[in-house]
């Protein structure tokens, strides 16, 4: 009763009148949502990016707003937000906002005082850039673009026609394509500039120009990856080298190089074979904060967070005997701690970690925090829940955080949102396995399940909020909606999360199976009777697998971008250190067994399940292949099927008509099959997606 209490935080902003309504995807896809907040070093304001929807064009658009930490109450406020231009990724130094914008057809760095007023240009250097990062000392900018490797500025190069050329691509070496884009013969590459009152003219000079990769990684990477030094002279940074080899290296190693590129960068970690990323440089400037990851080739090793005297290159691990793993690292303002985030059974809190010590002391309780701004008092966090979107919120000591904001307190005005309940049980190696709940606002009588696997598979089914899969939506649908966090899942301990390699459709098949008899035997309200299963990646596989090994137990499935053939797979994702890894760490023709023990395609004779199959055409991790194939045995087995291709979407739909296509598809599949009546407001608008 405790836990379920407690989730309630995040919705007592929200007034909810008597004649309330369920939440839908139209409402989710209306949503504002915040950035990671930027605070002013004397903790006076906090700045943030907020994005709102352009339905009509298919897409967000981004302000800046800023809120008054000094004032108890105070409102948010814009500060810039001109119509039809993006602003976007603030950061403060001194009593400048710098940000980036497209003003003018063209992205550029900008800056307006604090306190508001008149926003001016400060780049000017063409071909576009990726993001930037102000030195503390205010007099240098980083800035990162796609450039051809060793590019000695920002100058895009003068490119001649080529009499007769054709529009072929040719390749030598992986990568080919990354997630969802083909290699173009660029890299992303860092370029500092001088920064003063008369802005940051020039194109530049390339810090790492002898270094072949991508720095911030990708496709993920962001500022995260890098950091100044206190005095501004010298950039830390995370690169894996590229090479014949970079599709199986998962080596991300930190970097020094001086911020005029006078001399070569130096590699301060290459005694590490593994992932070394998130380099943050104390207030003093004396020591480097990052995590290090200590097995080669395995994306999801624990990150350990590290300290190293830049002094004397001292280095030493501080949370070695901590069973959890670091995901992100900010130093508090007195530099005598850190503040790190981490997933922790269910939730994703924010903990203090003394530098000296090593002493792990947690801030934070339920809910998922998204994003640290450090503050001379403590820190602001944005954090969410299953139940409610990001809000900032103030974090000033071990007592319970400090609202801030209610962005969408008038957009959630009239929802009743559900009510989420968390178990535990016995699963597969008699270990606790964790799972949830979510039980539709004011439903009196027994409901249709919806069982929702999580992809990764190294992920957890926690209490965050999503804009792809929103486990309120399916409640508000009239699904309850059950979620376990099998054997894989991250935030039980690196045992947990490391049994799933070799063991895809074994003991996490068990803790499903256990997971789904525990719910609904302890909730009545759960027909299990009446239940679909559905899932994406990982859990799209599971889909798959499911169909021949957990036969006639679902009245239908909802595969997403899942694995079909265990084969073809190792040969065409992209990434092929996750594939080897996950199936004993050698490649498909030197052990094939390994990949042929969970293969769904060798079991397509025992599919009987009606499926609804959805993928994505530029879905490089898990390609459109895989799902066509899947649809096809499905048709050949005359087994009710559909299929909905999204020909703009990765491995994830972000447009906001597509996810709205989406959850319609989704949602009439499972009505169907179920025998439940659809929703009033099932019509939405159609995105691009194609159906057969």
């Amino acid at each position: 009763m405790k836990r379920l209490f407690a989730a309630t935080l995040f919705v007592l902003a929200v007034a909810v009148p008597a004649a309330a309504r369920q939440l839908t995807i139209a409402d989710v896809t209306m949503l504002s949502r915040v950035g990671a907040p930027t605070a002013s070093r004397d903790g006076h304001w906090l700045i943030w990016a907020q994005r709102e929807t352009d339905l009509a064009n298919d897409r967000g658009r981004y302000d800046l707003w800023r809120l008054d930490l000094t004032r108890r109450g105070a409102r948010p406020e814009q500060l810039a937000a001109e119509p039809d231009v993006n602003e976007n990724d603030p950061q403060i130094v001194g009593d400048t906002v710098y940000f980036s914008s497209d003003k003018g057809g063209s992205d550029a760095i900008w800056a307006i005082p604090v306190t508001g007023g008149a926003a001016r240009r400060v780049s000017g250097f063409a071909g576009g850039f990726n993001g930037f990062k102000v030195a503390p000392t205010g007099d240098r900018i980083v800035v990162w673009a796609d450039r051809l490797p060793g590019a000695p500025g920002l100058a895009p190069p003068l490119v001649k026609p080529v009499a007769d050329a054709g529009a072929g691509r040719t390749y030598d070496r992986l990568f080919v394509r990354h997630w969802d884009r083909w290699d173009d013969g660029t890299r992303q590459q860092l370029f500092v500039l001088p920064l003063g009152s008369n802005g940051a003219p020039g194109d530049g000079v390339n810090v790492a120009s002898r270094l072949l990769g991508d720095t911030p990684s990708r496709p993920y990477g962001g500022g995260e990856e890098l950091s100044w030094s206190a005095d501004g002279r010298t950039l830390y940074f995370a690169l894996r080298e590229a090479g014949r080899i970079e599709s199986l290296s998962t080596n991300l190693d930190i970097f020094a190089v001086p911020a005029d590129g006078s001399t070569p960068p130096r590699n301060l970690t290459a005694a590490n074979g593994a992932t070394d990323t998130l380099p943050a440089v104390s207030p003093d400037g004396r020591t480097l904060a990052y995590v290090a990851m200590a097995r080669p080739g395995y994306e999801s090793d624990r990150q350990v967070l590290m300290l190293r005297d830049l002094a004397t290159g001292q280095v030493r691990a501080l949370t070695q005997g901590w069973d959890r793993s670091v995901a992100s690292v900010a130093w508090a303002a007195d530099g005598r701690s850190l503040l790190v985030t981490a997933d922790d059974v269910q939730q994703t809190p924010l903990f203090r970690v003394g530098a000296a010590s090593g002493r792990i002391t947690r801030l934070t309780q339920e809910g998922h925090v998204s994003a640290v701004a450090v503050t001379p008092r403590g820190a602001v966090v944005a954090m969410n829940s299953l139940v409610a979107p990001d809000d900032y919120f103030a974090v000033t000591g071990s007592g319970a955080p400090e609202r801030l904001t209610s962005v969408n307190a008038e957009k959630l005005a009239g929802i009743d949102l559900p009510s989420v309940s968390y178990f535990s049980f016995t699963g597969a190696n008699g270990d606790t396995v964790h799972g949830y709940a979510v039980r539709p606002a004011g439903s009196t009588g027994r409901v249709p399940v919806a069982f929702m696997v999580h992809g990764g598979p190294q992920g957890s089914s926690n209490n965050s909020w999503s804009y792809r899969w929103n486990p309120g939506v399916f409640a508000g649908a009239g699904y309850g909606l059950v979620a376990v966090d099998f054997h894989g899942s991250t935030g039980y301990g690196q045992a947990f999360t490391d049994a799933i390699r070799n063991n895809w459709g074994g003991w996490p098949l068990d803790d499903l199976k256990a997971g789904l008899q525990a719910a609904t035997g302890r909730y009545a309200w759960l027909d299990g009777s009446h239940a679909c299963a559905l899932g994406a990646s990982y859990g799209g596989y599971m889909m798959n697998w499911i169909e021949s090994q957990w036969p006639d137990r679902f009245k239908c499935i909802v595969q997403h971008d899942g694995v079909f053939d265990a084969r073809a797979m190792a040969y065409e994702t992209e990434e092929l250190w996750f594939d080897e890894w996950e199936h004993g760490g050698k490649a498909y023709y030197e052990d094939p067994a390994a990949f042929e023990r969970w293969n769904p395609v060798s079991h397509v004779a025992d599919w009987r399940t009606p499926m609804l199959v959805i993928t994505g055409e530029r879905d490089f991790r898990i390609p459109y292949t895989q799902g066509l194939a899947a649809f096809t045995a499905l048709q050949r087995r005359a087994i009710p099927s559909r299929l909905l291709v999204n020909a703009g979407e990765n491995h994830w739909v972000l447009h906001p008509r597509e996810s709205r296509q989406w959850y319609a598809e989704v949602l009439g599949w499972m009505n169907r099959w179920t025998e439940r009546a659809p929703a009033a407001d099932m019509h939405v608008a159609p995105g691009a997606g194609r159906t057969n």
